[in-house]
């Protein structure tokens, strides 16, 4: 059975910096992302939180364009969240808004600096221009997934167990942290 892809593959006209699509988002939040044509279509964001319980279950994954490596990294980030609140059951779902919040402003790592895990997935961007981009771009996608993840895990102020259960669940046996 293979791993479920990106429908934003085949979008023409998306620019991409490192290989990744700077595809648009149904945001409120503030950064580079281009709006959506079409606000009723989900967008990567929904897409990584829909297809992520589905495709953390895969140790391969075969990259069929810039969304899918966009995607990747969303899994990988959504997984991270999920291990920072596995930790702390006990956080209330403004406690871990704050929390998560807090981390998807943090530094992290792009392509091509030392620490990036999936060196080996992504281009290096080609000038420190399109690496601030490509770092705001991340850093909207990274808040707007917090948000959208808390809502859709929190059932009466308590992380759901069937999304925490995926808290242990390695997507292609690689971590964000």
């Amino acid at each position: 059975m293979p791993a479920y892809h990106s429908s934003y593959n085949d979008e023409p006209n998306v620019r991409q910096i490192a290989g990744v699509s700077i595809l648009p988002l149904n945001s409120k939040i503030r950064g580079p992302a281009p709006l959506p044509v079409d606000p009723s279509r989900p967008d990567i964001v929904d897409e990584a939180i829909d297809l992520f319980r589905a495709n953390s279950l895969f140790r391969n994954f075969e990259i069929k364009g810039g969304a899918d490596r966009a995607l990747i990294y969303l899994i990988l980030f959504i997984s991270d969240c999920l291990t920072r609140i596995a930790a702390s059951p006990s956080w209330s779902q403004n406690e871990a808004l704050k929390h998560l919040s807090s981390h998807a402003v943090d530094a992290f790592a792009l392509p091509g600096d030392a620490h990036f895990p999936l060196s080996t997935l992504y281009s290096v961007p080609s000038s420190r221009a399109d690496a601030d981009t490509l770092r705001q771009y991340l850093t909207q996608a990274r808040q707007e997934v917090v948000l959208r993840l808390l809502d859709k895990m929190y059932v009466d102020d308590v992380p759901s167990r069937w999304w925490l259960a995926f808290s242990k669940r390695k997507f292609m046996g690689k971590s964000l942290s």
